[in-house]
This record gives structure tokens, sequence and C-alpha cells, in this order.
């Protein structure tokens, strides 16, 4: 007898053990899923376009306004991001100057890394690049402008994008310059 009692004793536990268990994890579901929005809006897209239009370079790594856009960047890398879509024309990317470092990448709006290319990929390590759609690739090849004669080009399958430009301080004394690489660089359709 009183081992029938233990045995159904033990299943009633684990039986309200299994019970508690599951409305613990739908509980823990439904919480995640009402989260999700809020998440989704503040993913770097949404960032960048609280505080600049498209094609509009902006520092990501400080803001006048207070902590940086986007947390837990290197502090020996300065670094600038700029939103923008092909529909309306390609996209050209500048910064005069010479800086010991500069990389670039370009990530769809979603945050995938499509490219990235550093100071070795174009001619005299100039940050000089195009980023441009297959479609609008065939109408530049056709007919290339001056403007374009030293660019990198990158053809990507997407319209909308980011691109994120950082370059490297090996110690105090580049910051004016990388300040100045910044200040100067350019990002806008043409």
């Amino acid at each position: 007898m009183r081992s029938q009692l233990k045995k159904r004793s033990l299943w009633k536990g684990l039986a309200y053990a299994l019970l508690l268990g599951l409305v613990g994890a739908g509980i823990v579901h439904i919480v995640i899923l009402l989260l999700i929005p809020s998440f989704s809006e503040r993913n770097a897209w949404g960032r960048l376009a609280d505080v600049a239009d498209l094609e509009t370079m902006v520092r990501i790594d400080t803001s006048a306004a207070g902590p940086p856009l986007i947390s837990g960047t290197d502090p020996a890398f300065l670094s600038a991001a700029c939103r923008f879509d092909l529909s309306d024309g390609i996209l050209h990317v500048q910064a005069p100057g010479h800086v010991p470092f500069w990389s670039a990448s370009v990530y769809d709006r979603g945050g995938s890394n499509l490219f990235s290319l550093t100071d070795r990929s174009g001619p005299a390590g100039l940050l000089d690049v195009v980023v441009l759609t297959p479609e609008q690739m065939i109408d530049v090849r056709a007919d290339l402008p001056q403007e374009f004669s030293q660019s990198v080009f990158l053809e990507l399958p997407m319209s909308e994008g980011i691109i994120v430009v950082r370059a490297f301080a090996p110690d105090a004394s580049w910051r004016p310059a990388l300040e100045d690489f910044f200040r100067r660089s350019s990002c806008k359709l043409v």
C-alpha cells in the first residue's frame, strides 16, 4: 500500500513539474514574440535612419548627442556609416587623404556583410568606391565617367544597404588626421 502511494505521489510530482515547465516555456515564448518588434526597430538601419538621411556619412563611434550609435566599437578605430538606396543612382564613396589603415564594408539592410575591402584594394590607398547593381554596371561600362577612373567597383545584387568605413589610429597623434578624413568623406548618389 505504501509503495503504491509513493508511486502515485512520484507521478503526481512529475506531472506537476512537467506542466509547470510547459506553462513557463509558453510564457517565455509569448514574451519573446511580443519583444521582437522593439528589437527589430533598433537595428543598425533604424538607428542610422533616426539621425541622418540616406547618402549621409554619420560617425558611429561617437556622437555629440550622447553615446555611440553602435556600441562595442574598437577604441583604436574611428568609424562612420552611410545608408543608401540605389534605386535613384549609383553610390560614390570617397575620402581624400591618407590614413594608416582604412576598411570599408557593405551590408544589406538586414545586416549581412556582402563585401569588404581595405586600403590595399584601390590605387594609391585612397578611399574611392562605387557601389552599384548589375544592371547599373552594364550602363557604366558602356560609358565610364572620368570621375570613376580610379574607383573600385562593388557590384551587388541589392538596392538598399549600409557602407561602414573604419580607420585605424595607431596613437593619439593620428586622431586629427582621422577626424579630417571622416569630415571630408562623402557618400553621394551619382
